[in-house]
């Protein structure tokens, strides 16, 4: 019996703990990053339940942290819906790692699991593995870079299944 408990005790910490550790990209240069991205793909959630043609626009800041802007239009009634944020990079030795609030002084984790080399497009995650969002440049990716994505979420602990495509076929 005791066997099975110290079996059962070690899976259950190696469940709970398998994942937690999720790599980032190493160079990120936050000017190259500023500017507006939009939402390809993304887990609902909350927050963005319901919303359509959703963008994110970040901006740096004098102070060194950056701006966030995100947006998107609401599916049954067109209203358009924002909130505004701020994000840190707490560690300069992790560019990819920030922590973001919507909700001072509550942070959220904001990785950056994938950045093209020409920042045209991202995966964005979070160690719970709870968001998941592949952002682009433009309104529409590729598919063979959206299929390169989906296999980066996968081999980094996200269940790719769970990506709902935004609808980016309207203005903000």
């Amino acid at each position: 019996m005791k066997k099975i408990i110290c079996f059962l005790s070690g899976m259950l910490l190696f469940s709970c703990s398998q994942h937690k550790y999720l790599k980032t990209a190493e160079r990120v240069d936050p000017a190259r990053y500023a500017g507006t991205w939009y939402e390809i793909a993304r887990f609902e959630n909350r927050f963005e339940k319901g919303l359509k043609c959703v963008t994110a626009t970040y901006t740096l800041r004098d102070d060194g942290r950056i701006t966030v802007f995100n947006r998107g239009i609401d599916e049954v009634t067109g209203a358009e819906k924002s909130v505004k944020g701020i994000a840190k990079i707490p560690d300069k030795n992790f560019p990819g790692r920030l922590k973001v609030s919507f909700f001072r002084p509550f942070y959220g984790n904001y990785y950056i699991i994938k950045l093209d080399e020409d920042y045209r497009y991202a995966l964005v995650g979070e160690p719970g593995r709870k968001y998941l969002w592949i952002l682009g440049r433009e309104k529409t990716m590729d598919e063979e870079i959206y299929a390169k994505l989906l296999k980066t979420a996968e081999e980094n602990g996200f269940d790719p299944s769970l990506l709902v495509k935004i609808d980016q076929d309207c203005e903000l």
